[in-house]
């Protein structure tokens, strides 16, 4: 990968996530972080609680030690709040699945 477009993932990445890495690792251990999201087998752990453990990594690396597989999961991060930002339901949202979703990922909409 260049060095422009790994340049342009960390900023939108960095625009997309909002929460620090204590913030969202204390979150994803909350019950409404586990309560919400895709669990492939039916049980389990979220693709969203997963993808947000290793944002909390991602967020603590340092620029030099990103590896490609971190730039990729950096860029599909950024789509997810992007598209889900897009989904935003009327009235307030800070007891909503829509928001904890979102802050599985390191946004929490109501930072905005």
């Amino acid at each position: 990968m260049d060095t422009d477009e790994a340049d342009d993932i960390r900023r939108a990445f960095g625009e997309a996530v909002n929460m620090t890495p204590k913030a969202l690792e204390d979150w994803l251990g909350t019950d409404e972080s586990q309560a919400v999201g895709q669990k492939s087998d039916g049980g389990g752990e979220s693709t969203g609680h997963a993808s947000g453990r290793r944002i909390v990594e991602l967020l603590r690396t340092k620029k030099a030690d990103l590896s490609d597989d971190d730039l990729a999961h950096m860029k599909k991060a950024t789509g997810y709040v992007h598209r889900h930002l897009a989904q935003r339901p009327d009235g307030d949202v800070t007891d909503t699945h829509w928001r904890w979703s979102l802050m599985n990922w390191g946004h929490d909409p109501l930072q905005d």
